[in-house]
């Protein structure tokens, strides 16, 4: 239980009001609100079949796999000649105030687009997002547009963007279906740009900036490609492997943490590759029920909330290993001499940041 006495003032009016608020969400229906229940979606690109959909169409909050989109904009601006990999771009007060995860951009400084890219990728930075909405449309409203009407182009008739990063906005919104589409069409389209996906670390300014991507790391085959969270996302995960010769791309939305989520995507695709549907009840089992999710995220001020996996302590921790009778099998053998498909690389990819970028 709570200690009532030792929570200040604000704080107790703040969670009071995210309680107020989680009761109107439940009275009034959640008229409006994204489910952000759990989902996931595993598909085969080369046929289109789908190995694997569970609650693929329902609408979610895809938190920081909105950057994908972001990424997609600006692979195609350098694809066009708009933007060149090593063109500095200025930093607004605006871009330098956005919520962590972030590089920590001050306002007047420049970065690179290369940087803007890895620190996307990897640190899953809500700053240099903006920084690239604000070059390529004027003003992150405008750039929220573009990304929708690029979505709607893609065939992501269910997806709405608010911002460049996923930080939380209700109108913020897709399904694991369009997030899948959008993997996948960012390797049909840009195969020159896709290495950036594989980056699980680079050096910025000095400092070594790691990936939220675990299981890229874990996984045999894992080559990309974006990690999110928020409360009301809860731990989302789009990937894409490759096992002999064939590739496949998966989506786990509202996942009850890292962990869990890891370990349903290692078990989808070891399924998908096994041409065979991963049980709906496993895809339960690593999610958070949309009603709980709705609570956390009317608890959480949205102001300060993060979108990537700097979750607090409490959230970040698991009690699901992959040993636990509760979680998803992560691994199984799948052909001959087979016997897990998890592993540990002795190699990560690092990459530098460019060296001519103003540090002051």
């Amino acid at each position: 239980m709570v200690n009532i006495q030792s929570i200040q003032p604000m704080q107790l009016l703040t969670r009071l009001c995210g309680l107020f608020a989680a009761v109107m969400l439940f009275g009034l229906g959640f008229v409006g609100v994204a489910h952000a229940g759990y989902a996931a979606i595993v598909i085969d690109p080369a046929t289109g079949e789908v190995l694997s959909a569970v609650n693929a169409d329902e609408q979610n909050y895809p938190a920081s796999l909105t950057k994908m989109m972001t990424l997609y904009l600006t692979f195609q601006a350098l694809q066009t000649g708009k933007l060149k990999v090593d063109q500095d771009l200025p930093v607004s007060s605006w871009s330098a105030s956005r919520a962590p995860t972030k590089l920590g951009l001050r306002t007047g400084q420049t970065i690179s687009v290369n940087d803007c890219i890895l620190g996307m990728v990897t640190k899953s930075a809500n700053d240099a997002a903006s920084v690239i909405a604000e070059s390529l449309g004027d003003n992150e409203g405008h750039f929220a547009e573009m990304m929708t009407a690029q979505a709607a182009l893609l065939g992501m008739s269910t997806t709405h963007f608010a911002n460049a990063s996923g930080l939380p906005d209700p109108n913020n919104t897709s399904t694991a279906r369009d997030m899948a589409k959008l993997a996948m069409a960012l390797y049909r389209d840009f195969p020159q740009y896709t290495h950036y996906f594989s980056t699980e670390e680079f050096v910025f300014r000095g400092q070594l900036i790691r990936g939220h991507n675990r299981l890229m790391d874990r996984y045999p085959g894992m080559d990309g490609l974006k990690t999110g969270f928020t409360d009301a996302s809860g731990f989302n995960l789009a990937s894409t492997a490759v096992r002999d010769g064939r590739r496949l791309f998966a989506v786990v939305l509202g996942g009850r943490s890292a962990s869990a989520r890891d370990n349903l995507m290692a078990r989808l695709l070891d399924d998908g590759f096994d041409n065979q549907p991963t049980p709906e009840t496993l895809v339960a089992q690593a999610g958070v029920p949309s009603t709980t999710r709705r609570v956390l995220a009317a608890l959480s001020p949205i102001g300060t909330a993060e979108a990537d996996e700097t979750a607090p302590a409490h959230r970040r921790s698991s009690r699901c290993t992959p040993h636990s009778k509760s979680c998803p099998r992560v691994s199984k053998a799948t052909h001959k001499g087979s016997t897990t498909r998890l592993s540990h690389r002795k190699h990560k990819k690092v990459m530098l940041a460019s060296s001519n970028d103003q540090h002051d």
